[in-house]
């Protein structure tokens, strides 16, 4: 187990100090290391809160969490600096640790061929796809050597073809480096396309956990596919 949540609630006040925003509640859940969960639900009901609470960037109001030393992330967009190059953004992390100039270079390089981008080092976001941005993020997360990687709706701006591409790069990555990998998606079909097991959120807590034991690749027109894509859908509109 890498990472576990127990009982954990959190709320946010709001302007008036008698009140509160509830964003979880009573959550628990376990992740075993190595593994590739996705997490599901309704907009606004905790599904990114549960990824900023993982990476440390907010703390539980109440209960407790368990987890690694070391979680990076992938934002939505990519959250690239402008007037840097795709080098040094993904370079940012290592630098902000103090790490030497050459496991800079060798570890930069590592994961910015990983994702395909080497003829674009000295490009700057703005040159870049979409596609191509949200691999400058992902390599950046994974320039730190982090124990768990966290995706937050990575694909959900970019055009099928492109997220098909990055759906198999996700997963390589995932078989290649053994991380654990947890993602929130908006999509059922992603969801199951990719993970290991599915944990749908709703009402600001755990409403259900799906495994998913197909082999991968995972072919969406596939009959067990769509079973599972129903079976989920039917707790999901409950």
């Amino acid at each position: 187990m890498i990472i576990e949540f127990k009982d954990v609630t959190k709320t946010f006040q709001l302007e008036e100090k008698a009140r509160f925003d509830v964003a979880l509640q009573h959550v628990s859940f376990e992740i075993e290391q190595g593994e590739f969960v996705c997490i599901i639900g309704p907009s606004g009901e905790g599904k990114s809160t549960i990824l900023k609470l993982i990476s440390g960037l907010i703390l539980p109001t109440e209960g407790t969490i368990t987890k690694p030393a070391t979680v990076s992330m992938a934002f939505q967009s990519g959250a690239l600096f402008p007037w840097l190059s795709i080098f040094d953004n993904v370079a940012l992390g290592l630098r902000a640790t103090h790490t030497p100039q050459h496991i800079i270079q060798e570890e930069s390089m590592k994961y910015i061929d990983m994702m395909r981008l080497g003829e674009f080092i000295d490009k700057r976001p703005s040159d870049l796809s979409g596609g191509q941005r949200q691999r400058v993020g992902i390599a950046r997360a994974l320039a730190v050597n982090p124990h768990v990687l966290l995706l937050d709706e990575p694909f959900s701006a970019l055009d099928p073809k492109t997220t098909a591409e990055l759906h198999d790069d996700v997963l390589k990555i995932w078989r290649d480096t053994g991380k654990t990998i947890v993602m929130v998606s908006h999509l059922i079909e992603e969801a199951v396309s990719l993970a290991q097991r599915i944990i749908l959120i709703k009402e600001y807590t755990v409403a259900d956990t799906f495994p998913v034991a197909l082999p991968y690749p995972r072919r969406e027109q596939a009959t067990e596919f769509m079973h599972e894509v129903t079976k989920i859908r039917k707790e999901f509109f409950k």
